[in-house]
């Protein structure tokens, strides 16, 4: 008997839809005649899904009895008995009750697949057992119910079945998954939109992995090769020729292939100045990058493989991505090239990505500068021409009988050579050399150093000038596209320093470390001293082992004004590069310059934030202050005049007056007494382990009986807090959410753990703050819409942050699910509580799960 197919419908979260997903496509397949039963749907009291159960045939359920309660269960033997081609069984992770004939339902599951019946079912993404920490951690909630990751990932579909946290938390509100008298709840603790866009990304994250897999499968069956890419950090060798932007946007595809993904573009300039780099085309490619999330950098290294497997190494790159050379297949004779050198020397742990282009095989297109510093490899290769050269040459014309003639202008050709190769001085020693060759062998009499015929001295004189001439003109064009090259690289990279620092994009940190690439050292520091018999101080620095005590101590020391110095250590740097080093030290400077104007900036701005609050204050005092004031001295005048007898309720209600003014008084003077603390940055809080039910009531001393609800568990974690800061900051947000509150609709405080959190959460049925107000709330002397001075001077709210901020606490605002404000303050939990929850505790059990 052929085994039944298993399809799952993977929900991101309990409501988005999944049981009514798996019973549209029953009710599909039943209208194309397939045999289709109902062993096990669960509606929840939704509406919509238990319509969707009308006309599909259902197998009774089998009763049991556990602990004197009946449950309902799925019939399995029921279902074998009715051998329906296809069954829908809801709620793959569920667990069974204790007597069933398997513990759960997914084992349940795995007998009708093996009796050939096909399976359609429905799991969440926080029930596979691999997620339970992770859903833990996010949610704060172990989850109980759990299926294998092999059971899901055996299926023969997996179907997604996504929805917003926007769309989903307004199903819930409309309720559309809850009852009315849970969704307050829910929306507060478990269908926050953190969490469910977290476990959003979790379902989606885990169904791109199973799609992989099928997608493996079905390479491997139908043998297809396809490059793959991963999460990787992706170093893409820059030539600064027009194949850049095509290597740039293959490693960015690369890099989107997975999470995490970075590209690093790198050009890699000779020490010399040496480049056939187009500055405008690094420039787009320097842009194209950026804007593609990546960054650039310029690096400087004689030897370009090297230098680029150093810089991958360094950044920690996991893959390498080449053009195809653009060089001639002929000139494949002078060494493999840097792709294949890379590939060759890139070991186990560097991918590297050899990728076509429309300019392989074209020629660089540029003309290569060749100049008087050459290497010592070229200049070796001049002198074996230059010396060498002359005598192959002199060994082939002995059989030729060319003539005078042409034998000076083939040794003059070899002289022209050596000079291209090595410079000057092989060039002059070929001509030399080729002189007393031409004397030996051509010029009569022959195999001696004499000339018989003068005119044959003349000949080799002139043949002798015209190599220093060519050699001469040769070296000095070489050493002239030398200094050019060198000029436009370095006018290349202080434009670009120019313009970063200019524009502010380059902090004194990334300058440094912009240093340290440039020359390819292992430190950069930039000192400083306020005199000269001050200490050195060191005002920023990257790299490694950086020299923090005396400029003097490092390899390369560039001073910068009497009291600054940038110092590099890794090598010392020819004086030809310290024109481009003293430029950078310069900015440097100006950066570090720039970062002081800016702090002093931030102080100024601090100061004049002071001034403005200072002012609001004698305004607010002028007028808030003065009020009640006035009210207890009228009432005390009154009290002391003789010239009116007052009855027993007008003196009471002349003291209660006057309690009433003292208490605001007392109130506004210790909110402008913690703000002032705060303003002054003196609030030190004392932090230690505390309950939140010990200190929650004793905020709302002072609040009505009759207008606050108190919902705080004793079972939560303890939280790490200053419990008198925690009181105030309570008192302040419940005395605002009263405030605002309708007359006879109560205030909730509720307290629950999220992961790590506890969550305290003040809730009101008041009017509501807009979105874009509720930051502005918590501002000082800010009041709401059109609340009356003698509302108070609007510090509650700004106290209350205060105070939670300096506890390492946030407070934020949302909206009420049916109108009002939410203020939710969340504390750091200092651990579980040292006795566990009682065996059997009861949970909330969306779709029958525990969440």
């Amino acid at each position: 008997m052929a085994r039944g197919t298993l399809r799952i419908y993977l929900g991101a979260a309990p409501g988005v839809g999944k049981t009514y997903a798996m019973l549209a496509e029953a009710h599909r397949r039943v209208e194309r005649g397939t045999d289709c039963v109902v062993a096990f749907v669960e509606h929840h009291g939704r509406p919509r899904t238990e319509v969707l159960l009308h006309g599909l045939e259902q197998v009774p359920r089998g009763r049991l009895e556990h602990r004197a309660a009946v449950f309902e269960e799925m019939d399995v033997d029921a279902v074998l008995r009715r051998a329906p081609a296809v069954a829908l069984v809801d709620e793959l992770a569920h667990t069974n009750v204790p007597g069933s004939r398997n513990a759960k339902r997914w084992q349940d599951v795995a007998e009708l697949l093996a009796a050939g019946i096909d399976v359609v079912s429905t799991v969440n993404i926080q029930h596979l057992e691999s997620l339970g920490d992770v859903v833990e951690s996010i949610t704060g909630v172990r989850q109980r119910e759990t299926v294998p990751d092999e059971v899901v990932r055996r299926a023969d579909q997996i179907e997604l079945v996504d929805m917003s946290p926007q769309a989903l938390r307004r199903r819930m509100a409309h309720g559309n998954i809850y009852a009315p008298d849970k969704v307050d709840a829910a929306l507060s603790n478990y269908f926050r939109p953190g969490n469910l866009t977290a476990l959003r990304e979790l379902a989606l994250l885990w169904v791109a992995d199973r799609a992989d897999e099928y997608l493996t499968e079905y390479r491997s069956a139908h043998r297809v090769s396809a490059i793959w890419g991963s999460r990787e950090r992706i170093v893409v060798g820059l030539t600064g020729g027009p194949e850049g932007r095509t290597l740039i946007r293959r490693a960015a595809r690369l890099a989107e292939k997975g999470a995490g993904g970075e590209v690093m573009a790198v050009y890699i300039a000779r020490s010399d100045g040496l480049t056939s780099a187009s500055p405008k085309e690094l420039a787009v490619q320097r842009t194209l990058v950026e804007d593609l999330g990546g960054t650039f950098h310029h690096v400087v290294g004689d030897d370009i493989p090297a230098a680029l497997l150093d810089f991958a190494r360094g950044v920690n790159a996991t893959q390498i991505v080449l053009g195809s050379s653009r060089r001639k297949a002929w000139q494949y004779v002078f060494g493999p090239g840097v792709g294949a050198t890379v590939a060759r020397d890139s070991g186990p742990d560097l991918d590297v990505h050899i990728v076509t282009h429309e300019e392989a095989a074209k020629g660089r297109g540029l003309p290569v500068a060749r100049g008087g510093r050459l290497g010592r490899a070229r200049i070796l290769w001049g002198w074996a021409v230059g010396l060498a050269g002359p005598v192959v040459l002199a060994l082939g014309l002995n059989t030729a009988g060319l003539g005078l003639a042409n034998d000076m202008l083939l040794f003059l050709a070899v002289t022209v050579a050596a000079a291209l190769l090595g410079g000057l001085l092989p060039a002059l020693a070929s001509a030399a050399f080729g002189s007393l060759l031409l004397n030996y062998f051509y010029t009569p009499p022959l195999h001696r150093l004499t000339v018989a015929d003068p005119k044959n001295i003349v000949a080799i004189a002139i043949f002798f000038g015209v190599g220093m001439a060519v050699s001469s003109v040769v070296d000095l064009a070489a050493r002239r596209t030398d200094q050019a090259a060198r000029l436009r690289a370095e006018s290349e990279i202080l434009s670009f320093l120019a313009g970063n620092v200019l524009r502010g994009e380059t902090s004194l940190e990334e300058l440094l470390e912009r240093v340290r690439e440039t020359f390819a050292m292992e430190s950069a520091a930039l000192l400083e001293r306020e005199s000269d018999v001050a200490p050195w101080t060191c005002a920023g620095r990257a790299g490694f082992g950086p020299p923090l005590e005396r400029p003097e101590d490092a390899d390369v020391d560039m001073p910068v004004g009497d009291h600054m110095a940038l110092a590099l250590t890794g090598r010392v740097l020819p004086a030809a590069d310290r024109r481009v080093l003293a430029a950078f030290a310069a900015q440097a400077a100006v950066v570090l310059e720039r970062r002081r104007l800016q702090e002093e900036a931030d102080r100024s701005r601090a100061l004049a934030e002071g001034n403005r609050i200072r002012t609001a204050l004698l305004a607010a005092v002028s007028h808030d202050l003065r009020t009640p004031l006035a009210g207890i001295k009228a009432a005390v005048s009154s009290l002391r005049s003789d010239d009116v007898a007052w009855s027993e309720e007008d003196r009471a209600e002349l003291l209660e007056g006057i309690e009433e003014g003292a208490d605001r008084l007392d109130h506004l003077v210790g909110n402008l007494l913690d703000m002032s603390r705060l303003q002054t940055g003196t609030v030190t809080p004392l932090i230690r382990e505390i309950d939140v039910d010990e200190v929650v009531p004793m905020a709302l001393v002072g609040v009505p009986e009759d207008g606050v609800d108190l919902d705080v568990p004793e079972t939560l974690p303890m939280v790490a807090v200053d419990p008198g800061l925690l009181e105030r900051t309570v008192a302040n947000l419940v005395e605002n959410a009263v405030k605002y509150s309708p007359r006879g609709r109560r205030v909730l405080v509720a307290a629950s753990a999220i992961a790590d959190r506890v969550e305290v959460r003040v809730v009101d049925r008041g009017p509501g703050v807009p979105d874009e107000a509720k930051e502005r709330i918590f501002e000082p002397f800010q009041r709401y819409g059109d609340a009356p001075r003698g509302a108070g001077v609007g510090l509650g709210l700004a106290v209350a942050r205060g105070f939670a901020e300096a506890m390492r606490a946030t407070l934020t605002a949302e909206d009420t699910p049916g109108g009002g404000l939410t203020m939710v303050l969340s504390l750091r939990a200092a651990g579980p509580r040292p006795e566990p929850l009682p065996a059997g505790e009861p949970r909330t059990e969306p779709e029958r799960h525990t969440i």
